[in-house]
């Protein structure tokens, strides 16, 4: 069994026991490895802690409780092991900005999230800290043909938004255009919600429409990820995934204006697995690459 089908498990069994009382011991046995070891896997698959994760999954618990269900907030507070209504009440608070009792009175509804999937990715064990793999390399200088737009991911159509570019730069591809396909988030100016996004191919492309332009990818050092599954629904397992590489590889942001770049090998199989690039320094003892 491979780590994330490991995680996958134990996250089913977190679900199926919210109302035990849980702890590191537990769930370690029940996936059959050393607490040290589970926890360090769990935070480096999921992006958390067990004990975080674990209240977050009580809390979701919690709202058919209240929403569909007769038990008072102190029964629903002891049937997922918060202790007491209070210490309930406030973790609640904190999650969902409302607290219990308003939500059961109110007019507003909170939809229960699905156990969460676990990205696909491989990891490696660096002086005992489990992080997503990774390698340094020098992303050469392309030539990119594609359609360029801009997003607000402040906003939730956003996701929409990218798919439906990207369908339109296919859409004008036919199976004679084969090879990797490009994109390149770039921020459009400091601490903006906004980026620019390009959907591009290392091939010339000549459409007579104002959104498809010719840019040059600069040469950049990067670290690079591998991943399977939509870029779109990994955001936070990313940012995770990023910030332990750099903690622990002691790298440092480049400051560029290209946040990441996403490399499939073949612009006809989207859904495949792809390459991330993250831009950053390149320090005295890189200096081979």
């Amino acid at each position: 069994m491979n780590h994330y089908e490991i995680i996958e498990d134990a996250l089913m069994h977190i679900e199926e026991n919210l109302e035990q009382p849980l702890s590191l011991d537990s769930v370690a046995a029940s996936a059959n490895l050393s607490k040290y070891y589970f926890h360090r896997l769990f935070s480096a698959m999921i992006g958390c802690s067990l004990n975080d994760y674990l209240l977050a999954r009580r809390l979701n618990a919690s709202l058919d409780f209240i929403q569909n269900q007769k038990d008072s907030l102190t029964e629903i507070a002891y049937r997922l092991n918060f202790g007491t209504q209070s210490s309930f009440n406030r973790a609640f608070k904190r999650q969902y900005q409302i607290a219990p009792g308003a939500l059961r009175t109110g007019s507003r509804r909170i939809s229960a999230t699905p156990v969460p999937t676990v990205v696909k990715r491989a990891v490696k064990n660096i002086n005992g800290d489990v992080v997503a793999n990774f390698s340094l390399i020098e992303l050469e200088h392309t030539k990119l043909s594609g359609i360029a737009f801009e997003v607000d991911l402040i906003t939730d159509a956003y996701k929409a938004e990218i798919r439906s570019y990207a369908k339109k730069l296919l859409s004008h591809l036919d199976e004679s255009v084969s090879g990797p396909c490009y994109v390149v988030y770039s921020n459009c100016q400091p601490d903006s919600t906004r980026f620019k996004v390009l959907f591009g191919i290392p091939s010339a492309i000549k459409i007579d429409e104002p959104y498809y332009f010719t840019v040059d990818l600069p040469p950049l050092f990067c670290a690079k990820f591998t991943y399977s599954g939509d870029l779109l629904d990994i955001g936070d397992v990313l940012k995770s995934d990023y910030a332990r590489f750099l903690k622990i590889s002691k790298q440092e942001t480049e400051d560029s204006t290209i946040e990441l770049v996403q490399v499939f090998d073949d612009v006809h199989h989207l859904e495949s697995d792809y390459q991330i690039y993250a831009p950053i320094k390149k320090l005295p003892i890189d200096s081979d690459f």
